[in-house]
């Protein structure tokens, strides 16, 4: 029996080609879509879920009360609070302290070589507490996690990051140079940890260290801050994590007197780490839970229209098959037979439509990692067969269910006449629900689409209060004044190098710096002030304007100030003149200075933020970085020539460099990657539509064969008939719209309150998804339509 239900399968679906690629190419189109966008969401959720003691392990986060009111939410915490945990708190198991990402110049001498090899390292490395290994999980490959770290200039670093520097030699004991100040030995070897881990440390260096390779830093200072600082601990009993926050507001009053009341620490669970936008780490992209659910629906709806597609196309060929069913069933077959059969067919398109669709996503991949930044791989391990087989038996009993039951539900003597009333195909009702549930998710998608796109183009040539274009930014390393002053120059010898300037950072950064001040008076105010800390260039550089008074002049030393407007809005002056001669101390100078210039607003962080009170000011000591403002008629040749001035100055130095629109187009990362997905879903959701009214319309012509032949006997012209069965899909697609229009306008202004500096959501986004809607329903409909109208009705009427 079996073999036999095979058979007629096989000859079915051969016979039936259009219909046949018709379903397949809908059902892999739309399951193509469900596992990338599977995939992309497992990453995120198994974010750092590798840990044994996942569940146990927190990190210590720093929540700062301001006088005005206002949290600022910060994923660091103090050093010394990492030895205090361990000593002071039996609540906690384990407690170490991780600075990540520190940037370093490793080098390394080769046998025989005369001169080191270099490497510019911006992310990866780390100095940790050897505790850090009592935490977390790595696998060790070479060395003791006991003891590998205890030493100062002890390094353990990851496999691939060993034969980065080593090649095939042994890396145990080796030496590296750190920052042309430290020669550290690698103590052990890491096999590379799981891509999806927020901590992608490859290179450790114990904390110890830090003593040479910073000598100035203070390892007992509470008061210090950093976004690159973490501590994680593990506790004994996570449930009792609300005492151990208790017990932090006594910590604060001991360690920061009557400023505690400013520092609120809590402990984060791992788990929530990843999400946590609020204390987004430098430099990572900002993925909300919602946005990873909202991805998820779009991945059953774009599933949910290709079952549809499957639905509609069975139901407008079930005509064609009613007379197989009569004589099947006059022959005896009974209903649950034709249900196996039907459904049997529908496995082989759906099987068909997997391998298609792994094949889609697969050959997708390379393209869809660009865009998200993440490296996904289609590994076939427990996880991912179990989606698909469940992917696989859902479409079958969605795609196959309903149509089987109709279709073994005829009557065998109607059948047989071929008289099969309307009802008995399936409801039409149910098939225009269907219709317009596909709609509305692709509407939705495109309009979701159109307001992303709107607000990218918003953010792309919004006035940042600078001028971005045809800056470089090369980063600097520690050296003498005398060093860059030289470096600076050389640079200005050259026509197409219009200005330079040294600074901490560029005014649009992801980092920010800051801290408290006073104005005029001996007590601290109620809000802080971010800074910039920048030679008298800086403006000239960046494109920043004065509206009051004059630039800084040039030292080496906090002498005097720059305010932004938004300063002048939060003190409640509204006269930029008056703030002139006013004097004010920053924490980093220890006297009150004057304030010359006021500088017009400039976005000191991405859109999402609003505009702070800011400072300018010099302090060289923490020039980390020069900008170069260049011609642009050739910025190949200019860079290449700064690169030689660089090699020049600083032969033993990496020569890195970045076009300053480069940087802040990656404060949008997450807004592009949002785009390429709608758009891409928006397009198959889009595509499988197409094919399900092409199906609906099959089902259409068929039953109003005659009535369509009657009318051109008549008189009816094509037009008129084209009109006749184009208006009821033309309802669907407006039905589609205003149920979609709402629930994507909704949607749309939930994810712009997440900018400062937005975009309104207008009439003609709704209207425009609604035209591109009728679009594709009108060339759909119209192709199945003039067939129809074009047809000899001699040949439609000759059987009555």
């Amino acid at each position: 029996m079996l073999q036999n239900y095979f058979k007629i399968a096989w000859r079915n679906l051969t016979t039936q080609r259009s219909y046949t690629l018709l379903n397949i190419l809908g059902l892999s189109v739309g399951m193509a879509g469900g596992l990338l966008l599977f995939l992309f969401i497992r990453y995120h959720l198994s974010t750092d879920r590798h840990h044994t003691r996942f569940d146990r392990i927190f990190r210590v986060v720093t929540d700062l009360h301001l006088d005005d009111g206002s949290v600022e939410y910060y994923p660091e915490a103090p050093l010394p609070m990492a030895r205090t945990l361990r000593t002071d708190y039996p609540q906690v198991d384990q407690a170490a302290f991780l600075i990540m990402n520190r940037e370093l110049i490793v080098s390394y001498q080769k046998p025989g070589k005369t001169a080191p090899q270099r490497f510019q390292e911006h992310s990866g490395t780390g100095l940790a507490e050897p505790e850090l290994f009592d935490i977390l999980d790595y696998q060790w490959l070479r060395g003791n996690p006991e003891t590998a770290l205890r030493e100062p200039n002890t390094v353990v670093i990851t496999e691939s990051w060993a034969k980065k520097y080593f090649g095939e030699a042994d890396p145990m004991g080796q030496t590296l140079n750190l920052n042309h100040k430290t020669d550290a030995k690698v103590t052990g070897v890491l096999a590379d940890p799981p891509r999806t881990t927020d901590v992608d440390i490859q290179l450790f260096i114990s904390m110890a260290t830090i003593k040479t390779l910073d000598p100035q830093f203070n390892q007992n200072e509470w008061g210090q801050l950093n976004s690159n600082y973490r501590l994680f601990c593990t506790l004994k009993n996570p449930e009792a994590v609300g005492n151990l926050e208790a017990a932090m507001t006594a910590l604060s009053k001991k360690q920061f007197g009557e400023s505690a009341k400013y520092f609120h620490f809590h402990f984060q669970p791992l788990r929530e780490v990843h999400f946590d936008v609020r204390r987004l780490a430098t430099g990572a992209t900002a993925i909300r839970p919602s946005l990873l659910w909202s991805l998820g629906l779009v991945g059953v709806f774009l599933v949910l229209t290709a079952c549809i597609n499957f639905v509609n196309l069975a139901t407008a060929r079930a005509l064609r098959r009613s007379k197989e069913v009569g004589i099947r069933k006059t022959l005896g077959s009974t209903r649950a037979q034709l249900v196996r059969q039907f459904l049997l067919e529908t496995a082989l398109i759906v099987l068909t439509a997997t391998v298609l669709a792994l094949l889609l996503a697969f050959f997708s991949l390379p393209l869809f990692n660009r865009w998200s930044g993440i490296p996904l791989t289609l590994h076939l391990d427990g996880l991912m067969l179990g989606f698909i087989f469940l992917l696989i038996g859902v479409v079958i009993l969605l795609a196959g269910g309903y149509p089987a039951a109709v279709l073994s539900g005829f009557s065998p003597w109607a059948a047989l006449k071929g008289k099969i009333p309307t009802r008995s195909l399936g409801s039409y009702s149910v098939r225009q629900s269907l219709v317009v549930v596909q709609f509305v998710v692709c509407q939705a998608l495109i309009i979701g689409s159109l307001v992303v796109a709107m607000q990218v183009r918003y953010i792309q040539n919004a006035d940042l209060g600078l001028d971005k274009e045809n800056v470089v930014v090369v980063p600097l390393p520690k050296s003498e004044k005398s060093l860059r002053e030289t470096f600076k120059n050389e640079l200005l010898q050259y026509p197409e190098i219009k200005t330079v300037s040294a600074s901490y950072r560029p005014p649009s950064a992801q980092m920010m710096n800051g801290g408290s001040f006073k104005f005029e008076s001996d007590e601290w105010a109620e809000f802080p002030i971010r800074e910039r800390l920048a030679d008298a260039n800086y403006l000239k550089t960046y494109g920043l304007q004065l509206v009051a008074g004059r630039n800084i002049s040039e030292s080496d030393t906090i002498r005097e100030y720059l305010v932004n407007e938004a300063f002048l809005r939060k003190m409640n002056i509204r006269n930029p003149q008056q703030v002139l001669g006013h004097r004010m101390q920053y924490h980093l100078s220890p006297v009150l200075l004057p304030i010359v210039g006021v500088v017009k607003d400039f976005h000191q962080r991405s859109l999402r933020d609003e505009i702070g009170p800011c400072l300018i000011a010099s302090k060289a000591e923490f020039y980390k970085r020069v900008g170069i403002r260049i011609s642009g008629q050739n910025p190949a040749q200019t860079v290449q020539r700064i690169q030689k001035i660089w090699e020049k100055v600083y032969p033993d130095e990496v020569f890195e460099y970045e076009f300053l629109d480069e940087q802040l187009a990656k404060f949008y990362e997450t807004e592009s990657l949002l785009f390429r997905l709608v758009n891409t879903f928006a397009g198959i959701a889009m595509l499988i539509c197409g094919l399900s009214l092409y199906g609906l319309v099959s089902l259409m012509v068929v039953q109003r064969t005659k009535e369509i032949g009657v009318r051109k006997v008549l008189g009816a012209s094509v037009a008129s008939i084209v009109a006749l069965l184009s208006k009821d899909f033309l309802k669907l697609v407006v039905i589609a719209l205003v149920i979609a229009s709402p629930m994507a306008g909704y949607a749309m202004s939930q994810w712009l309150n997440d900018f400062a500096y937005k975009i309104s959501i207008e009439w003609w986004m709704f209207a425009l998804a609604g035209g591109l809607a009728v679009f594709v329903a009108l060339l759909t409909v119209s192709f199945q339509s003039v067939k129809a109208a074009l047809a000899n009705p001699v040949i439609s009427l000759r059987s009555e």
